[in-house]
């Protein structure tokens, strides 16, 4: 009896200078994951939403807590800012990026939440690591 082969995506995470391999995170097409870090200028938590559509992946919303030096004030074309709770929202946009680049934090961490596991790239890659994350394609039995 022949087994079932599933498709699936794999977020690879490396370092864009050397291409060593940190880690490789199994992820749904349409799956969505995240990036935490505390901004560097205004001292507050951002949170970009990521979903994985193919080797693509689309931004789909950036969380923040205040606005300051650095943070979006003016919206482009499309772009849509609401309130949750105490935080403010950007939605609709229109990219997507075959990878991320990310210098992990001297001082604050960036952490990836992907199925809902909370990863910190400090712990995993380094501070000042230069991180790619791009997706990968396979089958698995």
């Amino acid at each position: 009896m022949r087994s079932k082969v599933y498709e699936y995506a794999v977020l690879d995470i490396t370092d864009s200078v050397s291409g060593k391999v940190y880690g490789k995170k199994l992820i749904k097409e349409g799956d969505q994951f995240s990036i935490e870090f505390v901004h560097s200028v205004n001292n507050s938590l951002v949170q970009e939403f990521f979903r994985v559509e193919g080797k693509e992946i689309h931004s789909e919303k950036v969380r923040f807590h205040s606005f300051g030096a650095g943070m979006l004030s003016d919206l482009e074309e499309g772009l849509i800012m609401n309130q949750e709770n105490d935080a403010m929202v950007i939605s609709g946009f229109n990219q997507s990026f075959t990878e991320l680049n990310y210098i992990v934090g001297t001082v604050s961490d960036h952490i990836l939440v992907i199925n809902k596991e909370r990863i910190s790239l400090r712990d995993l890659c380094g501070r000042n690591a230069h991180v790619s994350l791009y997706i990968s394609k396979g089958a698995v039995k």
